[in-house]
């Protein structure tokens, strides 16, 4: 069967964030979506299958990292929807049946796809204490997110600050089931971005995430609240980056963003 790995959030190969995709029939056993996911070994490999029509999807699809199955995936489910559109299998708006509902993902005239993703709540809580040595940065603001997302998002100082970090990532493990996800304000305003931010996820085996799309589902009214504005751009990761644009629409976030086949092969297992 066809096996692609697509670069999300980018224009461009390698860069983004990197997704292992599979188009199938109907879902195997669960120990074979694993396996496929822990040989892909990236942050995400999507699965999914067409449903009969008439109903309330198009595809059924399900995420999982090397190591568990998750329940919400912006990165390789914007995978997803650029092989569908681009090998002709989907036109205009699919809808995916997940653990987090029915998700759609648009595609647009200039190449972008626009995902309707549920908004993640934010609760502040306080600083956990040996959060700011996990990090290794002092600490601003902490919120939990709602279930389907379940991260700390964990405002710091300044961007410099986001982009330099080199966190402890056995002791932010402590910290989250999903994962910690740290943020501030762009240094310039007029850089093309509104946000930082960076996603390091230890408990599901992976230690950086470099552009989550999930987690914009929090860091959209987390900024927007801030700046006074629905309609923004994140810069996410590391080595490796990508832009997410969000509107923010009460209970849900649009997300935006580009993608690109890198390789399409045959797996023989």
């Amino acid at each position: 069967m066809r096996i692609r790995i697509v670069d999300a959030f980018t224009d461009r190969p390698f860069s983004g964030n990197p997704a292992g995709v599979l188009l199938l029939d109907s879902f195997p056993e669960d120990s074979w979506l694993r396996d496929v996911a822990a040989e892909v070994n990236l942050s995400e490999t999507a699965f999914a299958h067409p449903l009969p029509a008439g109903g309330e999807a198009d595809w059924a699809l399900r995420w999982f990292t090397p190591a568990t199955e998750v329940d919400m995936c912006g990165h390789a489910t914007l995978a997803t929807a650029h092989v569908l559109h681009t090998t002709g299998a989907a036109t205009g708006t699919v809808r995916f049946a997940t653990r987090s509902g029915v998700l759609s993902a648009t595609a647009a005239a200039d190449g972008t796809i626009t995902m309707d993703f549920p908004t993640s709540a934010l609760t502040p809580v306080p600083v956990p204490d040996g959060l700011a040595k996990a990090l290794g940065a002092e600490v601003v603001a902490v919120h939990h997110t709602s279930a389907h997302v379940g991260d700390l998002v964990v405002e710091l100082r300044d961007e410099a600050t986001v982009r330099s970090l080199t966190p402890d990532l056995a002791a932010l493990v402590s910290f989250s089931s999903r994962g910690i996800v740290v943020t501030a304000a762009a240094e310039n305003p007029d850089g093309g971005y509104d946000f930082v931010s960076r996603g390091f996820f230890p408990a599901l085996g992976i230690d950086e995430d470099p552009v989550t799309g999930s987690a914009h589902t929090a860091l959209a009214p987390y900024w927007s609240a801030r700046f006074g504005r629905d309609e923004l751009t994140g810069l996410q990761g590391g080595l490796r980056t990508g832009l997410v644009r969000t509107h923010l629409r009460g209970e849900r976030t649009l997300l935006t963003g580009r993608a690109v086949t890198v390789i399409d092969g045959d797996l023989h297992a």
